[in-house]
C-alpha cells in the first residue's frame, strides 16, 4: 500500500497538533508508524515527530496528506508547487488549492513564499517575476494568472499556544457552554482589551441591531469613547436603529427603557433614515449638529473606521451603507490591517463574514444569546476564540464596568 513520510515541528504536544494528526489518520482508516519523536523538556522547547503514513490507495493517501497539511504536517521530500493558468476571469483552474485562514507558505524554485493575506476560501496566485504569492477571491482573478493546484509544495503553519503566558483565549477557547464563569471571563477579556489598547493594537467590533434593541448602546458608546474600538462592522439595521434612538429615543418604534410602543413610533425608523439621507450621510449629520448622540456619532467623533454593509431587506438604506456585497467585502478587508482582536456581538451574518476575512492570528470574542450561533462563530479550531452564551446588554454593561474601574 502507498505510504508517505510526514514531519511535525513546533509545540505539537501542548497545542494538540500531534493528537489531531493521529486522529485524522485513524478517522481516514489509514495507519501510521512513528519513526522518530522528540518532546521538548520545557514549555519553551519545541518538539519534533516523523511519521510514516500508509493508506489503502494513492488517491486516499493524497487526500489524507492534504488534510494533514492543514495541521502543519510537512512531507519529508520537499517539492515546488504545481501551477495552472486561470482559464477565464473569475474562474479557478481544476484542482485548485483552497486556502484556510492559517499562515501558508508555497515553495517556488527552491524558495518559500508566504501567502498574503492569510485569507480562507480563496486560491493561491503565484507571480514568479515578483516572487510573491497571494490569496485571491474569484472577483480578483484574471485570465492567465498562475494558480496553485493540488497540495504539493505547500506548508501550513497552524497557530500554536503561546509559551510566554496563558490568557483567557487559551483557557476558554472554542467553548460555548452556558455554564461558563462569565464574570471571570469578562474580567479577563477586559484585561486583554486594555493590553491591546496599550500596545496600539486595533480592536474590531462587529455589532448587530440587538445592541440597540436591548438598551446596550450606551455601553458600546463608552467602549468607543474609551479607545477600545478602532473598527466597526455592522449593517443598515444596526446603524439605522442607533440613529432612530438618537433622534427619537425609540428603536423600531419601541422605547427601550419603557418597553412600550411610542405613539406613531413605527414611523420613526423611516424618518431617521430620511433625516440622514437628507444630510448626505452620517458624518455630515454629525458635522451639522443633527446627530448629537449614539454609537455612530461616537464613531465619527473618535475616528473609528466603520463599514456598513447592506442586505435585501434593508429600508432606505442609509447613504453610508454599501449595498454591493463584493464592494462591501473589499471595504471590510481594507479596514482589517493591524486588527488583533475582534469582538462579535449579536449578529450572525456580519460576524460570519468578518470571521471569514480574518487571519487565524486574530483573537475573536463571540457573544450571542443563541448557543448555536456562538458555537458556529467560535469553532475556528484555534486557541484564539472565546464564545459566551449570554444577553448582549448584560455582557456590554459588565465589560464597560470592568474597563471603567480599571482605568
Amino acid at each position: 500500500m502507498p505510504s508517505e513520510t510526514i514531519e511535525l515541528r513546533g509545540h505539537i504536544i501542548d497545542s494538540l497538533i500531534l493528537p489531531k494528526v493521529l486522529d485524522e489518520i485513524i478517522a481516514r482508516q489509514a495507519t501510521f508508524k512513528i519513526g522518530e519523536i522528540r518532546i521538548g523538556e520545557q514549555r519553551s522547547d519545541q518538539s519534533f515527530a516523523r511519521i510514516e503514513v500508509t493508506a489503502s490507495s494513492a488517491d486516499a493517501l493524497d487526500d489524507l496528506v492534504l488534510r494533514l497539511r492543514q495541521h502543519g504536517a510537512e512531507v519529508k521530500e520537499k517539492k515546488s508547487v504545481q501551477l495552472a493558468a486561470a482559464p477565464a476571469d473569475g474562474v479557478y483552474p481544476q484542482g485548485f488549492y483552497v486556502t484556510t485562514s492559517q499562515r501558508t507558505f508555497v515553495r517556488v524554485a527552491g524558495s518559500e513564499l508566504e501567502v498574503r493575506p492569510a485569507l480562507m476560501n480563496s486560491a493561491i496566485v503565484v507571480d514568479r517575476s515578483a516572487k510573491s504569492a497571494a490569496a485571491k477571491k474569484f472577483y480578483e482573478l484574471k485570465k492567465g494568472m498562475q494558480v496553485v493546484v493540488g497540495h504539493q509544495g505547500i506548508r501550513v503553519a497552524p497557530l500554536q499556544r503561546t509559551t510566554s503566558r496563558a490568557d483567557v483565549f487559551e483557557f476558554m477557547s472554542g467553548s460555548a457552554a452556558v455554564e461558563k464563569p462569565k464574570s471571570a471571563v469578562i474580567r479577563d477579556l477586559a484585561r486583554e482589551l486594555r493590553r491591546t489598547r496599550e500596545e496600539k493594537g486595533r480592536i474590531l467590533l462587529v455589532g448587530g441591531r440587538a445592541i440597540v434593541q436591548t438598551g446596550a448602546a450606551e455601553y458600546l458608546e463608552q467602549l468607543i469613547e474609551g479607545g477600545f474600538v478602532q473598527v466597526l462592522f455592522g449593517g443598515n439595521a444596526f446603524a439605522a436603529q442607533d440613529i432612530e434612538r438618537a433622534l427619537f429615543a425609540t428603536s423600531l418604534g419601541m422605547n427601550p427603557e419603557e418597553g412600550a410602543l411610542s405613539q406613531r413610533g413605527s414611523e420613526n425608523h423611516l424618518r431617521a433614515i430620511n433625516a440622514i439621507r437628507g444630510a448626505g450621510g452620517i458624518r455630515q449629520a454629525v458635522a451639522n449638529g443633527l446627530l448629537q448622540k449614539g454609537i455612530m456619532r461616537a464613531c465619527v467623533k473618535n475616528d473609528v473606521d466603520f463599514v456598513l454593509s447592506g442586505s435585501i431587506s434593508d429600508d432606505g438604506p442609509l447613504p453610508d451603507v454599501i449595498s454591493d456585497t463584493i464592494e462591501a467585502q473589499k471595504a471590510m478587508r481594507a479596514k482589517l490591517e493591524g486588527v488583533t482582536i475582534a469582538v462579535m456581538l449579536a449578529t450572525v451574518q456580519h460576524s460570519t463574514a468578518a470571521r471569514n476575512l480574518l487571519p487565524a492570528t486574530v483573537r475573536t470574542i463571540c457573544v450571542d444569546i443563541n448557543p448555536a450561533v456562538v458555537s458556529k462563530l467560535s469553532s475556528r479550531g484555534t486557541f484564539q476564540s472565546v464564545g459566551l452564551v449570554t444577553d448582549v446588554e448584560s455582557f456590554l454593561r459588565e465589560l464597560s464596568d470592568c474597563l471603567a474601574t480599571s482605568r
